[in-house]
């Protein structure tokens, strides 16, 4: 088979993780008072974000990749350009360094027990726009993804049209088909001008030039239906939106985003899964030339996850997509797309970072062979099967089509 190559841009930053480990569970509000000295441990880096977390892993299992994100000329940047070197020197050849801007930054407060508290800087992911993209290097590619708009100034300003032209170009640096687009997102703080934005006048616009979108349930509701994820937490017992997520709630806003021009919808679950629903085979055909329109038309499915330690959560969305991007880059069918794409999230969330799990396609691929156990899940909705070979839930929609 061909090699397949993407590109991967948007977001980047540095993330330092202060060593946390020591300190005792709870009693956080405790640990920080005007005055005291918090002893901390040693710091772990990274980079984050998904030009580094999507793209190095995209690296990992074995794509062709070029990473096409934002730093400023300052210490920070240096380091991010020399991890993403370290995996290789070519990585790193499309990354824009601009003298005027500093380098995004975030730091991770991870307490024993306690939720994860983040202290994010934008730097330069905010003056990030369109012409920062090299589209002569992604019309060699097939796939562009590009991630994390609602941290983005210039992505989710004036209505997105900075999101919806970089879109537009990157299809039309490819005018004769073959090029796959995706997008990804990312949850932002309610309180900011990107939690405020018009994210549904954003996505309109920017959602006809996709072709896989791959927002998180609490993303998209959040985004499109706000009055109708604060209703949903407020009816959680546990404060957890993805514990009242139906498969009916899932059809509804899969069917929204279908006819707003999206052709896969890829909906991240969390410990419940992942969802997929893709569109009918004519609104697929123009695709024809990077897709097995017949396999992929009108499917819907959702697959629990695999059973494994977690260590941490870090970039799992993030590694769940690189998996699912893989599987289609290399001509799988839905079935094994999706179940590559939770295996390489199982992987993830096996280390601290968003990047040290994750293994080579092979190795992920044999762990799966092996009969690598899933987590439970039970669906009690008509019109859903539990397809026992490749151990994920097949919709109602999918019931015309033959079984992949």
């Amino acid at each position: 088979m061909e090699e397949k190559s993407a590109v991967v841009a948007g977001h980047i930053c540095l993330d330092i993780f202060p060593g946390l480990d020591h300190l005792p569970p709870g009693g956080l509000e405790k640990l920080f008072q005007p005055g005291h000295l918090l002893t901390v441990g040693p710091a772990f880096v990274s980079t984050g974000g998904p030009v580094s977390n999507t793209g190095l892993a995209l690296h990992t299992l074995g794509i062709s990749t070029r990473l096409m994100g934002k730093v400023g000329a300052d210490l920070f940047g240096q380091a991010v350009r020399d991890i993403i070197s370290a995996y290789s020197p070519n990585l790193a050849e499309g990354m824009l360094v601009d003298p005027t801007a500093s380098t995004s930054y975030t730091v991770i407060l991870s307490f024993p027990g306690e939720d994860r508290i983040f202290m994010h800087h934008p730097g330069a992911n905010d003056t990030y726009c369109a012409d920062d993209i090299n589209y002569t290097l992604v019309a060699q590619a097939d796939l562009f993804h590009f991630g994390y708009p609602p941290v983005m100034r210039r992505m989710y300003s004036e209505e997105g049209g900075e999101l919806a032209e970089v879109f537009r170009r990157a299809k039309a640096a490819r005018p004769s088909g073959g090029l796959l687009t995706a997008l990804d997102l990312t949850f932002p703080d309610p309180a900011t001008p990107g939690g405020q934005a018009d994210w549904p006048a954003i996505l309109c616009r920017a959602l006809p030039y996709v072709d896989i979108f791959l927002p998180s349930i609490e993303e998209l509701l959040f985004m499109l239906h706000r009055r109708q994820y604060d209703a949903l937490l407020q009816s959680s017992q546990t404060g957890s939106l993805l514990e009242v997520v139906t498969p009916g709630l899932l059809h509804s806003v899969s069917s929204e985003l279908l006819e707003m021009g999206v052709k896969v919808a890829v909906i991240k679950l969390g410990g419940r899964g992942l969802y997929l629903r893709t569109a009918a085979r004519e609104a697929l055909e123009p695709l024809a030339v990077s897709l097995d329109v017949a396999a992929w038309s009108g499917k819907e499915m959702w697959a629990p996850c695999f059973k494994v330690n977690v260590i941490g959560t870090t970039g799992a969305g993030d590694a769940t997509i690189a998996g699912f991007l893989s599987g289609l880059l290399r001509g799988l069918s839905p079935t094994e797309t999706m179940t590559m794409a939770e295996a390489v999230g199982a992987c993830n969330v096996e280390a601290v970072d968003a990047l040290s799990g994750i293994c080579s396609w092979e190795a992920t691929h044999t762990r799966v062979q092996s009969g690598w156990p899933r987590r439970d899940l039970r669906l009690d909705a008509p019109g859903w099967e539990w397809d026992s070979v490749h151990s994920l839930w097949v919709g109602s929609v999918d019931s015309i089509f033959p079984l992949p």
